[in-house]
């Protein structure tokens, strides 16, 4: 069984959720998301919504350098009233895929030897995230992406890789989108890989690296791109549209905040 659900794991997400006849169409917009679900209130809900993918940040207690329990938990936080092992606890007993966004190397070995004790139970994506590349106003350190991958593959060869840049995105000026140096090292980087792997973009800098990220995903067909955003950033239903119009529509997840996830399902038609 453990090597079917290993087999499962190498599966696009908008298959996955296809083939169980969970959503109707192979569209990535079709996936619901839930997102930041770190919290135990957080994690309940998210287990009895009606998402397809559920998100998560995990780091060890006491932050950067700490040497407890991986919690589930995002940056300035360096603690919280859920542990990873809960959390699967509670996930495993539901249908919904995991996205497990890492900000240090620290805690992926302890959390990834979580993750293999309850790995039969989970036939469904499972998505490993870490930002490995410095991208557009990033000033976030970023994980060594050798390390990240040696590691995450070790445990599990087949699972889908999510691997982004650091990324910010300022009001008061032009924010430059991603450009040829940051995708053609990212290029690099996944050339040598065989898994799926999606590389989270910011919906705010998306517009303006449409030819970058359209010959990113022209590299191979295992791409796809998950467009996320900042609660502050400012972007509209259209630059969504747009993103739709440039890419395979089957190829693109969107991990939005409201407003504009319901008015761009609307738009698409996938929400009345």
């Amino acid at each position: 069984m453990a090597a079917e659900a290993q087999g499962a794991w190498s599966e696009e997400a908008v298959d996955h959720f296809l083939r169980s006849q969970r959503i109707r169409a192979r569209d990535g917009a079709a996936v619901r998301w839930f997102h930041a679900a770190n919290s135990k209130a957080r994690a309940r809900e998210a287990a009895r919504s009606d998402v397809h993918m559920i998100e998560a940040d995990v780091l060890l207690r006491g932050g950067k350098g700490g040497n407890g329990d991986p919690i589930m938990a995002h940056p300035p936080e360096t603690d919280s009233d859920n542990t990873l092992q809960e959390w699967l606890k509670e996930i495993v007993n539901t249908n919904k895929g995991i996205k497990l966004d890492f900000k240090s190397l620290e805690a992926i070995w302890p959390s990834l030897e979580l993750l293999e004790h309850v790995k039969q139970h989970l036939r469904r994506p499972i998505w490993i995230n870490a930002d490995i590349l410095q991208g557009p106003n990033g000033d976030n350190a970023v994980v060594d992406a050798k390390e990240f991958l040696d590691t995450v593959t070790s445990f599990f060869p087949n699972v889908t890789l999510s691997l982004g840049w650091t990324t910010g995105w300022h009001p008061d000026k032009h924010n430059k989108g991603y450009d040829w140096m940051m995708v053609k090292e990212m290029a690099q980087i996944c050339s040598t890989l065989s898994q799926p792997v999606t590389f989270p973009v910011r919906a705010a800098l998306v517009r303006q690296s449409i030819s970058e990220l359209c010959w990113l995903m022209q590299q191979s067909d295992r791409y796809s791109l998950t467009v996320w955003t900042g609660k502050e950033d400012v972007y509209s239903v259209e630059d969504l549209l747009y993103i739709r119009e440039n890419f395979d529509k089957s190829r693109v997840y969107y991990d939005i905040l409201e407003p504009q996830n319901s008015e761009f399902k609307k738009a698409i038609g996938l929400e009345q």
